[in-house]
This record gives structure tokens, sequence and C-alpha cells, in this order.
């Protein structure tokens, strides 16, 4: 399969837009942009595709409101100026849509919809019902209440779960550049797009450095890392210049433009997804190089008797972390003790438990049904 034959096939996309994109300089919403992103997501649903946007923007929406002069950098500052700009947002986006007589709807989400399960799987239900009837939902994270967010600014990692959330087969990221580089565009003049990406590695990363300027505060990183997450979801990433009308139209015609991700050939499962990417570990389980070639060479589950070393503190069920001698985190799963229940039966035989604990609840650590090695 060649690359215009996986945009092709591309369905269900999600598009993520950036602050950059959807605001005019210091703040405030560029409405004409936003129009033409309306303009692009009707051209997505007229060829038979099924679009969601998640998009960035309600701070900076929000701070010229409050009389402020830039990004704030207090957290309640930042609260209040998002809480503000999102009524602004999603008004912008529903005249938009409604000149192309699309109907639009708000989904705010924080992370513990997508750690708790049972919210996640409401929150997708909402989802499909939504795309059923021909609505394009418009998602954000709640930033007047999720602190990580506002922190982090890291819209690009919420496009990415939203992807896995409805089984997305495209994500595209608009974002303020051309295309993932051979060097920083803003300081080497000789730097050149890199069209198409297999492997995201370590280097990969180092070379998609930071980014530039005040609006936004994700950087080129934080969406190869968003890229890295939808591929093992089995998700193709595209990003493209969204400041370039058409652009997304044109990638989708065959133009080589931006930079493509491809997806890893083998999809986890999505309770598998969930368990390795939706939640954050509450711990680690550091392991022995016996345990470690178990957990990744034939796929067992995790004894006691591999664990040297146990960090955090954590009730039964809790995600962790595994990790190898040299210190690499190679898988996570739901471990079946809490973290006290771990340093006492850790090095010792399942067959042990009973004797150590006065109880057998499960001869396995963590289940390889609740394991997933990265």
């Amino acid at each position: 399969m060649n690359r215009q034959e996986l945009l092709d096939r591309a369905r269900r996309v999600v598009v993520k837009v950036g602050s950059r994109v959807v605001t005019a300089d210091g703040g405030g919403l560029d409405g004409d942009r936003i129009q033409a992103l309306a303009g692009e997501i009707a051209e997505l649903r007229a060829a038979g595709r099924e679009p969601l946007l998640v998009s960035s923007g309600a701070v900076a929406a929000g701070w010229g409101r409050l009389g402020l002069r830039g990004r704030p950098h207090s957290l309640a500052e930042s609260q209040a100026a998002a809480a503000v700009g999102q009524g602004a947002l999603i008004a912008a986006y529903d005249g938009a849509f409604r000149r192309r007589d699309i109907t639009c709807a708000q989904i705010l989400v924080t992370h513990d919809d997508a750690r708790n399960r049972d919210r996640f799987l409401n929150a997708r239900r909402t989802l499909e019902a939504l795309l059923r009837h021909q609505v394009v939902p418009v998602i954000n994270e709640n930033d007047t209440v999720s602190t990580a967010e506002i922190r982090v600014g890291d819209n690009d990692h919420l496009s990415a779960q939203i992807a896995h959330l409805v089984d997305a087969d495209l994500l595209v990221i608009l974002s303020d550049i051309d295309a993932l580089c051979t060097g920083d565009p803003y300081r080497d003049p000789d730097a050149t797009p890199i069209h198409e990406v297999t492997q995201i590695d370590e280097p990969l990363l180092e070379l998609a450095g930071a980014s530039h300027g005040t609006v936004g505060s994700g950087g080129m990183r934080t969406k190869v890392l968003a890229a890295r997450q939808a591929s093992r979801y089995g998700v193709t990433t595209l990003i493209l210049n969204g400041h370039r009308e058409g652009e997304l139209s044109r990638a989708l015609a065959g133009e080589i433009t931006g930079t493509l991700f491809w997806p890893e050939s083998h999809r986890l499962s999505s309770r598998k997804q969930w368990i390795a990417f939706s939640l954050k570990p509450a711990g680690e389980l550091h392991l022995d190089l016996g345990a470690c070639r178990a957990l990744t060479e034939r796929g067992s589950s995790l004894l006691p008797a591999g664990i040297t070393k146990v960090r955090g503190t954590f009730p039964a069920g809790s995600l962790v972390s595994c990790i190898d001698p040299t210190g690499k985190e190679i898988a996570r799963g739901l471990t079946n003790y809490t973290a006290d229940e771990l340093l006492r039966i850790l090095g010792h035989h399942s067959h042990d438990i009973a004797t150590l604990l006065g109880y057998t609840a499960f001869d396995e650590v963590i289940h390889r049904d609740d394991l997933v090695v990265l």
C-alpha cells in the first residue's frame, strides 16, 4: 500500500487545530480562518468521510477579553481565560458550520474521562451517536477544571486519545509549520521537510525539538509523540500547515505536503490501547532479565519472582510501569496486588504468596490479558 492508498482508505478523520492556527496575533479568534476550516471539514463530509474536530484556542480567545496582554502564566488566570474563551470558540465554530448547514456539538473532556473505563466507553457511545446524526463534534480539554492541559498545553495528546476513542483511521494535526524538518526551520535556512516517517524513535523525537512563539504551548515534539501514540493504535497521522487554506484537501487529493506518519501494522485491542495509553502509571515494578524476556519474548504474565523493586504507593488494580534492569520501560499493566503486598512477595514464587500474605488473590502480579508490551 502506498501513501495515497492509505489516505484514500481513511473514513473517520480526527482533525486537530492548534492555537496559532485559529487565533490572531496577540490573542483573539481569527474568524476568517475558522470559516475556512469549516469549509474544509464540510469537504470531508461531502467526500463521505466522518470528521471530528479537536480545537485548541480557548485560552488565547479569552485572554484579550480579560484585558491580558499575552498568555497567562498562573493556573488561575489560564483557567479564567479558558472559561471566557471557550464560549467564544464554540460560538465561532457554530456560526461557521451553520453557514454550511452543518450542526456541531461541543464536547469538553478531562483525563479522567479516558482513565475511567466506564466514562471512556460512555464518551465513545456519545460520539458515535453524534456521528450517526451527521453532527461534527468540536472537542477540547475542559481547561476550566483540568490543570494538566493548561500546564502542558497538550491537545496533541488529546487528539491521539480521541482517535483511539472513536477508532479513527486518520489523525490530521494542523499546525503553524509546514512539516517535520531535518532541522529547526526557524533557525536553519537549509532545513528540508520530511514527508514520510515509518518509525518514530528517540533520534526523531530529538529532531522534533521545541516550538517557538507565545500563543500555543505545545511544540513539534508533542505532535510527533501524538503521532507515535496514534501509530500504536493503528492510526495514520498527517501533520500539515493549518495556515494554508485548502492544505488538507490538497494533501488528501495526492499532493505531497506535510509529514505523514505510517501506522504500526499490529493494532492493539481497544482494551489494551486503553491500558497502555489512556491511564497514567501509579508506580513502577523493576524486573530482572528473566522476567523481561518472559514478557517481551513469550507473552507471559508477570509473576512475583521476577520483581526486584517496587516504587510508588498504589492500590490493587492500578496501572504500573514495568522497568528493565537498564531503567527502560518495557511494558505497562494492571496490578493484582497493592504496592505494600508486592513489597512482601517480590522475588518469591507464586506458591509462596499464601504463606507471605495469609491469602492468595492471584498467582500473577499482572495477567498477560492486562499487560501491554511497549
